[in-house]
Parts: C-alpha cells; sequence; structure tokens
C-alpha cells in the first residue's frame, strides 16, 4: 500500500517524472497520471506552455545534472529513451541508480530474448536500454509496446494531399493504440507503488496483427474515403525521408527495420492483465482520430 507521511499518517500521491512528455504517448500518460491525482513533473528538452496541475522542467536526458535535478521528491520515473545510441544513457543510468527511483520503462514487442543481435537500430537500443535498467537493481517494470497506432499520423500530409499513403512496407504486426499504452504505464506506475508489480515485463499489442496496407485500408473507411497503400523501394523512400528533414541516422534506421524486422503474429492479454479490458482496435483509434487527418 502507499506509504503514510511520517507527521499525518495521511496516504502520499505518487510522484512521477515523465520524459517525453510532448509526444502522443508521453501526453495521454500525463493526462491519465492527473486523472489519478499524482504529482507529476514532466521533463522536456525545450520549454513548454503551462499545462494544468502539471510542473514542467528543462532538461536532456543524456546530461545527468539535469536529470538529478528533475528526480528531486520523485519516486517513479516514466522512462522513453529518445536516441538510437544506449551509450548515452550510462549518465542516466547512474543517476538513477544514485536516487532510486522506481522505473517503467517503454521497450519494444519486437525483441527477440534468444537472438545476440536485434534485426535493426531501434529494437537493438530498446534491448541494450533493457539491459542497462535490469544491472542496475533498480525496481523496473518493462512495458514492450509494439507498434503505436499514433505513428500513422506521419501519413496525414499524403492523406490530406490524394488517396495514396507511399511509404517502405513493414511487416504484419499487433499495432497497439497509445492510450492503451498509457493506461497501461499508469496501471504499472500505482500497481509499483502499492507493491503490486516488481521487476516484470509485460508485451502490449493490439487485438489483431496489421500490415501497412491493412492500417491504410481502416484508415480510409474511418474517413469515408478510398484510401490505398502503396509500397515505395528502400533507395527511394530513403531519399524522400532525408528530403523531408529528416535525421539520417533515423532514416537509416527505419529502412533497416522496414527490411529486416521480422513479422510478428504475437497477441497478448498484457493490456487487459494491467487495466482489467482488452486492447481496443486500430479501426476504432481510426474512427477518433478522423479529424486528424482532415
Amino acid at each position: 500500500m502507499p506509504e503514510p507521511t511520517p507527521a499525518t499518517g495521511a496516504l502520499q500521491k505518487s510522484s512521477v517524472l515523465v520524459t517525453g512528455a510532448t509526444g502522443h504517448l508521453g501526453r495521454e500518460v500525463t493526462a491519465r497520471l492527473r486523472a489519478q491525482d499524482a504529482q507529476v513533473r514532466a521533463l522536456t528538452r525545450r520549454r513548454t506552455g503551462p499545462r494544468p496541475g502539471v510542473e514542467s522542467v528543462t532538461g536532456d536526458l543524456t546530461d545527468p545534472a539535469a536529470v538529478r535535478a528533475a528526480l528531486a521528491g520523485i519516486d517513479t520515473v516514466f522512462l522513453v529513451w529518445p536516441l538510437l545510441d544506449a551509450g548515452h544513457a550510462h549518465g542516466l543510468v547512474e543517476v538513477l541508480t544514485e536516487v532510486a527511483p522506481r522505473v517503467v520503462y517503454v521497450s519494444s514487442a519486437a525483441i527477440d530474448d534468444r537472438a545476440a543481435r536485434q534485426s535493426d537500430p531501434i529494437v537493438q537500443v530498446h534491448a541494450d536500454m533493457e539491459a542497462l535498467l535490469h544491472d542496475t537493481g533498480l525496481r523496473t517494470v518493462v512495458l514492450r509496446s509494439d507498434t503505436l497506432a499514433s505513428n500513422t499520423r506521419g501519413w496525414a500530409s499524403q492523406v490530406r494531399a490524394g488517396d495514396v499513403v507511399a511509404g517502405p512496407d513493414i511487416t504484419r504486426t499487433a499495432v497497439v493504440d497509445e492510450r492503451d499504452v498509457a493506461d497501461a504505464a499508469v496501471a504499472a506506475v500505482l500497481g509499483m507503488r502499492e507493491g503490486g508489480l516488481d521487476d516484470e515485463t509485460y508485451v502490449l499489442t493490439g487485438p489483431e496483427p496489421l500490415g501497412r496496407a491493412e492500417q491504410v485500408s481502416l484508415l480510409g473507411a474511418a474517413l469515408r474515403r478510398p484510401l490505398r497503400f502503396e509500397a515505395v523501394p528502400a533507395e527511394l523512400a530513403r531519399a524522400r525521408m532525408l528530403a523531408d528533414g529528416r535525421p539520417e541516422q533515423l532514416v537509416e534506421a527505419l529502412i533497416t527495420a522496414s527490411l529486416h524486422r521480422p513479422e510478428s503474429h504475437r497477441v497478448t492479454d498484457h493490456v487487459e492483465r494491467l487495466t482489467g479490458r482488452p486492447s481496443g482496435t486500430f479501426a476504432r483509434w481510426a474512427v477518433d482520430h478522423a479529424a486528424d487527418f482532415n
């Protein structure tokens, strides 16, 4: 159960540092923590506007001094690692070890625990981060998330311009609604505080594997338009993403993932285990977010 304060015996609120707080997932987590009356501190790399009930601090996860300051009075960290190199996380992990908060880390469902090396740099950095966190002895719950439905927002400009979504094809996976991942993350944060969760790994998926063409078709149905997906060869996709201004390292990681990440038919009930309800469909996500594509 939550610890009472020494003076009053009253239950203390959870105090949570949310990293990646301005991203699609981080915003959902922040909103849900506030709804649970948790004390929320958002760590962002750039100053943001005020949000009711949220303390914002500016800092970078690669800056140990900034992390140490952001952790003052915090009992749990919701951790999203934003870089493609876990080597830059050693300073972060050292500070976490000193302060010893509980950690909920968002990882990748594509990790193969049997492999010496993962399929692509995106999955590899998650595997490396998991290893770093577990080696410290920190109380850590790992949420291995499948592909987030919110990633499809990257198609918005193409959808507004026409009926074709073009890009590198990706193998089928059980795309998961980021709202379900956020609900699971908050359940993990609160469950760790109450002593019900400790050093566990969950794999969060949607209810069915989907390919890009199926996602585009479902999005078209939500928009009541005949959208279709057009797979683009890797070299052309690379050139287009670089021309759009995406960082070269990220582009190479995305292309490698499109070429080498294996297909996954895995569907789990781990969202339901944590939240008490099954994960939602991509079709429902598309209906709920149709306005983002108009």
